[in-house]
């Protein structure tokens, strides 16, 4: 059942090469204008399980259905929607940037005016000027650039990009997601995976957590995945009372002294978060500090991987 909203469709899919079973019956879907991010460890699937949304892949079973068209039974028709940037891009040394760009529109069926397209995605991703230069002559991170642009010249609705900030140095990786956060910002829905999950958060509104073939966890990274937060606590004065007090609170946990700080674990929402402030202050307590430190990317992987790990 595809339901509205919904641009990607994965129902129990699996794969396998010879002795090995890649994909594990993974099933998610993912909602149009959204970037989510693929993590996991190596050896976990990922590039595997993004060449069969592409149809470069065929699965022993399952369903893929991107906009409404099945991946498996029609390809070429869903690779007219879809954008592929695998981690080892090719690209033709000989041809000129403009070369490579037209012939990217023309093997994809772009419509409308190719030599236009070449131009405006030149300008977007900063080489005008370059169009009539050598690929072959180019850096790495330009190089990086032509293959995004060949990916994104029919104007997909999704752009899948395996690996796109490798080997790129800090501007480059800066000037990467601003173009992500502009092609969401057309309504394209992207696909990315990484292992440089810090570069991921710049621009990722979603997370997909794959180990061993299987999907660990999904979710949105603006919504708090439990009611479970960490509390920073500070106290103008040695805390040895502070951690006392919070050490008898039932919904209190994993606490860590640093100095004048406590760090802690509540199982509450903020209501309860108000409450245990009050009664902190009602004790007498020197606060000068009481803050949530909300969970990052990285933090967030590496929990779900933890939770995997002990089920």
């Amino acid at each position: 059942i595809v339901r509205a909203n919904v641009m990607i469709t994965v129902q129990d899919l699996t794969f396998e090469y010879a002795g090995l079973r890649a994909l594990d019956n993974v099933s998610f879907q993912i909602a149009h204008n959204t970037v989510t991010a693929l993590v996991g460890p190596n050896g976990a699937g990922k590039t595997t399980l993004m060449r069969c949304l592409c149809g470069l892949e065929i699965p022993v079973s399952g369903n893929i259905v991107i906009d409404g068209i099945d991946v498996i039974e029609q390809p070429r028709r869903s690779q007219e929607r879809i954008g592929y940037l695998s981690d080892f891009f090719g690209l033709y040394d000989e041809l000129t940037i403009r070369q490579c760009l037209q012939y990217a529109a023309k093997a994809n069926s772009a419509t409308g005016n190719i030599v236009d397209a070449t131009e405006l995605i030149a300008e977007s991703l900063r080489l005008e000027t370059r169009l009539d230069q050598r690929v072959g002559e180019l850096s790495r991170g330009l190089r990086q650039r032509i293959a995004i642009g060949q990916a994104i010249i029919h104007e997909p609705k999704v752009l899948v990009l395996d690996e796109p900030a490798s080997g790129l140095d800090p501007e480059a990786r800066h000037d990467l997601a601003e173009l992500f956060k502009r092609l969401q910002k057309t309504g394209m829905t992207l696909l990315v995976s990484s292992h440089i999950l810090a570069e991921l958060e710049a621009y990722a509104t979603d997370m997909l957590v794959i180990r061993e073939g299987k999907i660990v966890e999904q979710r949105s990274l603006g919504v708090r995945a439990s009611a479970l937060r960490r509390l920073a606590i500070e106290v103008f004065d040695e805390p040895t009372a502070l951690n006392q007090l919070l050490s008898e609170q039932p919904k209190i946990s994993n606490l860590v002294v640093t100095g004048n700080r406590i760090l802690c674990s509540m199982d509450g929402d903020d209501s309860q978060q108000s409450k245990l402030l009050s009664e902190l202050i009602k004790a007498d307590m020197q606060i000068v500090n009481f803050s949530v430190i909300e969970r990052d990317l990285q933090q967030s992987y590496l929990d779900s991987i933890k939770e995997s790990k002990s089920t």
